[in-house]
């Protein structure tokens, strides 16, 4: 029954890879089993790179055993220390039953809900990026759930180059296939709101009918990458959530499982956004060691503008590099085009204190995630806006248990609509405040809506035609305008 749903779910590949032509060669290979290299005339020469080969086979699983060892699941799925394997032998049976764990997907290693016979019926496939080792393809499985898929990159430069030196197309495979292995263990340690989320995997099986050795595909949630010159033309509030939801993740590395760990490509490109939350979706290059030193000035965080000296603990490595790099990185990288423009004005001073303790690493990460949730506690709540006088409606009549049609829309920037002017409020007396700001102003309506902090959606216009029963909304009109006709 193995065999037949691992059998199908390669057929379902085949089908996947004829639309995108990424995949092309590296499916026709994926069902044809083992690539030998029949052509070689030296054996000798062959054994040889195949020793070669092995020994980075070798390296490659010391460096993915420890994402293994240290830490096990309870029954209720949180992540607890493990004492009892610290003295390891590469070698030996306990070794291979852990690795087989990871190829073969068994319970333990894998609490996933997805495996290949997930993949049986994958459709509407599009290319979502390629890089050296990985090829990311956006995929809709029975049923239409959408997902990730993240594969092998048969015609990579780390593949390539493999096949290159050392003639082993099969062997090659596995060993490029370690750095998704790599990537699908830290997922499990690094679980949070902010990271992707790990659906599955299907694993290559050595031998027997199943899917081909080396041959491993992670299932992911699916997210739309992260389009900084799109983000920029939205709301403050969108942009504001960026941020947030960056610093918390950032708190969550500070103090993981795993230690403190860095980013160390931390480029947008690294994240995507679902259902307009951010997650990191690509764990490549990271990193949980404590840089070694001797003085501070072995300390030195170095980046294109900035360099800053970090202290050498008495245990002899830098205090906090990692964070430190993380929070100077999220400042260069997302605060300083995401956070100032357009800060409402009663919590300018509190986004300039951010963007200076960043800036200058001045705070550390529990200091920026106090800053942020501060803001995030005075803008849903509308304590910046004491200011605002009540008698602010005055000037205005409200009209319950309506809306308005036959509307005469304006533009303002930015808003949640690009046909009208629609903004998040706190409430009818913001929505007013705003509506006195716009000199074509002279209706607004709070529509029942709301966005991700619970405020109101507030749509503002010219005139309108007449108004009509809605249980869910309030129109707001100037006393001067109530008895002129609309607009012409």
């Amino acid at each position: 029954m193995g065999h037949s749903l691992r059998a199908a779910a390669l057929l379902a590949f085949v089908v996947l890879s004829v639309l995108v032509s990424l995949l092309i060669t590296s499916v026709k290979q994926f069902g044809s089993g083992s690539t030998r290299f029949s052509n070689a005339t030296d054996e000798e020469e062959l054994a040889a790179l195949r020793r070669a080969l092995d020994l980075q086979l070798r390296e490659r699983r010391k460096e993915i055993l420890p994402l293994l060892l240290p830490y096990d699941e309870n029954k209720d799925g949180v992540l607890e220390e493990v004492h009892h394997f610290s003295e390891l032998d590469q070698n030996s049976v306990l070794d291979f039953s852990l690795w087989n764990e990871v190829t073969l997907g068994s319970e333990k290693a894998h609490r996933d809900r997805m495996g290949c016979e997930s993949l049986m019926d994958v459709r509407a496939v599009e290319v979502l990026g390629s890089g050296y080792t990985k090829l990311v393809v956006k995929a809709n499985l029975a049923g239409g759930q959408p997902v990730a898929l993240k594969l092998v990159n048969e015609q990579g430069i780390d593949m390539s180059k493999c096949v290159e030196d050392f003639k082993d197309p099969q062997g090659c495979r596995e060993l490029v296939s370690y750095k998704l292995q790599k990537e699908m263990l830290l997922l499990q340690r690094l679980r949070h709101p902010n990271v992707i989320k790990l659906k599955g995997h299907c694993s290559g099986v050595q031998g027997g009918g199943g899917v081909e050795k080396g041959r491993v595909t992670v299932i992911l949630e699916q997210g739309t990458p992260l389009q900084m010159i799109q983000l920029l033309q939205t709301p403050w509030e969108d942009r504001f959530r960026v941020c947030l939801d960056l610093v918390r993740l950032l708190h969550f590395l500070s103090q993981s499982p795993l230690g403190s760990v860095g980013l160390l490509d931390f480029q947008p490109r690294q994240f995507v956004t679902v259902s307009g939350q951010l997650k990191l979706t690509d764990l490549d290059d990271i990193s949980a060691e404590e840089t070694a030193c001797r003085t501070d000035a072995d300390c030195t965080l170095q980046f294109l503008h900035r360099n800053f000296t970090l202290p050498c603990s008495s245990r002899g490595v830098c205090e906090d590099l990692n964070e430190k790099r993380n929070i100077y990185n999220a400042y260069r990288f997302f605060f300083t085009y995401l956070l100032p423009h357009q800060a409402p004005p009663g919590l300018t001073h509190l986004v300039d204190h951010i963007m200076n303790t960043t800036g200058e690493l001045k705070a550390n990460i529990n200091q920026t995630l106090e800053a942020f949730e501060h803001i995030l506690l005075l803008y849903k709540s509308g304590l910046h806006l004491d200011n605002l006088h009540p008698s602010i409606l005055r000037d205005y009549t409200v009209m319950r248990d309506m809306s308005t049609s036959g509307n005469v829309e304006y533009r303002c920037w930015p808003s949640y609509s690009q046909q009208g002017c629609l903004l998040s409020v706190h409430s009818a007396r913001e929505a007013a405040y705003i509506c006195n700001s716009h000199s074509q102003c002279n209706s607004f309506t709070l529509t029942g809506q709301k966005t991700w902090t619970g405020r109101f959606l507030a749509s503002f216009r010219s005139s309108f035609g007449h108004l009509v029963p809605n249980g869910a909304s309030e129109v707001y009109v100037k006393r001067s305008k109530v008895h002129q006709p609309p607009s012409s």
